[in-house]
């Protein structure tokens, strides 16, 4: 336990916060619009303003103070008993989950806002193969979110495809266009990959919004059959109990390749890549097919998720694949930690699930959003779950 702190130090890190608080909240609490006579005028709220930045100076003191408290790190636990404890718990989390629809805590919204989670839970699974095990930083994955979303729509509402019929050519046209655009682009490494893989992200929603007679640009696709359980039909009603299993299967399926693919020779070599090209390399590890492969699979779970995404709102328009939602997938792999899928699970839940907790608070939404996200680095700076028993160990006889 430490035994002195630096009062002098504390106080002025805690000066510094409140100011640069001051700077950004100024125009946001302290100076809001308002209508007045028919027109908009400046209201100042300097109550508001100041309780903002004294809430922001009182918070690094106290930050300052639980390092002063902090108790030492316990010696590391059998990483192996704690990745069993973890499937443990991520089983049964979805088993309660499963059951959820049949107790008096359920709802349309919940099932809803279920589904929504899950939907991301995919997707930060796809994304976690390139960022968490491959070592890509990839700000564009919302690409293939959009390819599968608009390649089901097109076939569904232009050929006749069901979901399931429509699902293979749409993960499979993702994968081919990640191996073209992987031939180019993975050659580049560190910020240079994210920018490039930004700019593709960027220059198909364009593509998207100007090919009007294909996509119909900015109406979007309208029309968008809802899944089928082969050929049987939902109503309304039990469509949002099929769309919530069917969300549920696909995260349990995704999350298990993942598991799964670690323990591969292939899974191996994603992480010897993450860990030193060089070495990996030298060691016979074909980085430029390790990195195709990577990139590939990760762009078929974007285009199952866009896929879902698109026969669950029935509708899908460019707006919907910003830049955003690669920042928020983006978000839920780094906050989730690189050590089990159950990270994820709690990450999407976090940062999905907490904007609609405070959704009828309109004005507070981010300020929770980004409250929360400060106190989890702080808590978990590596992530919620960043350590990981290795692939393969090693047993000696005695």
């Amino acid at each position: 336990m430490k035994s002195s702190l630096d009062l002098k130090k504390l106080f002025g890190e805690a000066v510094l916060a409140a100011l640069i608080a001051l700077v950004l909240f100024v125009h946001l609490l302290g100076m809001p619009m308002a209508e007045k006579d028919g027109a908009l005028v400046v209201a100042p709220e300097w109550r508001r303003l100041s309780l903002a930045v004294g809430a922001v100076f009182i918070g690094r003191i106290l930050i300052g103070l639980f390092g002063l408290f902090r108790l030492p790190q316990p010696k590391p636990p059998n990483l192996a008993s704690d990745q069993k404890l973890y499937n443990g718990i991520m089983l049964g989390l979805l088993m309660a989950l499963c059951l959820l629809p049949f107790t008096p805590f359920s709802s349309r919204y919940v099932l809803d806002t279920l589904t929504l989670i899950f939907t991301y839970m995919v997707l930060a699974c796809g994304l976690n193969i390139v960022v968490g095990m491959t070592g890509l930083l990839d700000l564009g994955f919302v690409a293939f979110y959009a390819i599968g979303a608009y390649t089901f729509s097109l076939l569904a509402v232009k050929g006749g495809f069901s979901f399931w019929q429509a699902l293979p050519f749409a993960m499979m046209l993702a994968a081919l266009i990640a191996f073209v655009i992987g031939l180019i682009v993975l050659r580049l490494r560190g910020d240079y990959l994210a920018i490039v893989t930004l700019g593709f992200a960027e220059i198909l929603r364009i593509f998207l919004l100007n090919w009007v007679s294909l996509t119909n640009g900015a109406n979007g696709i309208t029309g968008i059959p809802r899944p089928t359980f082969f050929t049987f039909g939902f109503d309304p009603a039990s469509r949002v109990f099929y769309l919530y299993y069917l969300a549920i299967f696909f995260f349990t399926a995704v999350a298990l390749l993942v598991m799964r693919l670690r323990r591969l020779p292939l899974g191996r070599a994603f992480e010897a890549v993450r860990e030193d090209e060089l070495a990996a390399s030298a060691m016979g590890i074909p980085l430029a097919r390790a990195k195709l492969a990577a990139y590939m699979l990760s762009a078929c779970c974007g285009a199952l998720a866009g896929a879902f995404f698109a026969t669950r709102q029935g509708f899908v328009s460019p707006e919907s694949f910003t830049f955003t939602e690669s920042g928020l997938v983006l978000a839920i792999v780094v906050l989730a930690g690189m050590g089990h899928p159950l990270g994820l699970m709690l990450a999407a839940a976090f940062l999905v699930g907490l904007p609609e907790v405070f959704r009828e608070l309109q004005d507070y939404r981010l300020i929770a959003f980004g409250a929360g996200m400060v106190l989890i680095m702080i808590w978990r700076p590596q992530g919620l779950f960043s350590r990981r028993p290795p692939a393969v160990t090693l047993k000696m006889e005695t």
